[in-house]
């Protein structure tokens, strides 16, 4: 059994992180240091989620959660997320304006 990975690089020509690979238990810490960053990449940091194959609930309640405290009209671009992190935004966080799905 191989142990889930997440990297994470710095986006080029614009403000945010590229993610590759899965948020589960065992990525926890690299997927909410990631999101830690978040509020210091400036009003409209994004989040490149091409390929990343997974993000579990708890992953999602993280991202939720940074977003609710980033204030002041701000929020985090999500791009082409997996359709897991869609789905449980969509069931507990449809209304949630600090966070924009694009791709």
């Amino acid at each position: 059994m191989t142990r889930a990975a997440l990297d994470v690089s710095p986006l080029v020509g614009r403000p945010g992180l590229r993610l590759a690979g899965e948020v589960s238990l065992s990525t926890h810490t690299t997927w909410e240091g990631a999101l830690e960053s978040l509020p210091a990449m400036g009003r409209l940091p994004c989040l490149e989620l091409a390929a990343v194959t997974f993000v579990d609930v708890a992953g999602t309640a993280a991202l939720a959660l940074t977003a609710q405290r980033l204030g002041n009209g701000r929020r985090i671009i999500v791009d082409r997320p997996p359709p897991s992190l869609l789905r449980t935004l969509e069931t507990f966080w449809s209304g949630l304006a600090a966070i924009e799905v694009t791709g």
